[in-house]
């Protein structure tokens, strides 16, 4: 596999599920990703501003290339309702070839 074409999972949390799905959904469209899911709330507990905080949230992971990941990221956080968003690109150690490939394919 092409280095360009190299899978990562992004993964981001969002307030509410309207913001998620029209997000994951542009980004989709516009193939800064081959697939998003949203995979509904989560319970975050964090520190902001020296306070901890927490907040219920959804998350998504979005399945991408390494050749488009900085195209994704700099579109997600332009998109995103936080100040500060959390964006995480983990690269798996393998998965189904034929998988990766249309992630390849999609993006």
């Amino acid at each position: 596999m092409a280095e360009d074409a190299i899978p990562l999972l992004v993964w981001t949390t969002f307030p509410e599920p309207e913001s998620a799905r029209r997000i994951a959904r542009t980004l989709v469209e516009e193939r800064f990703a081959a697939c998003a899911n949203v995979l509904g709330g989560v319970e975050s507990v964090y520190r902001w501003q020296g306070k901890v905080e927490s907040a219920a949230e959804v998350w998504v992971l979005f399945k991408t290339t390494r050749e488009a990941y900085p195209r994704l990221e700099t579109r997600l956080k332009a998109l995103h309702p936080y100040e500060l968003p959390e964006i995480i690109a983990l690269k798996p150690d393998c998965g189904l070839p034929a998988y990766l490939q249309w992630i390849a394919e999609n993006c």
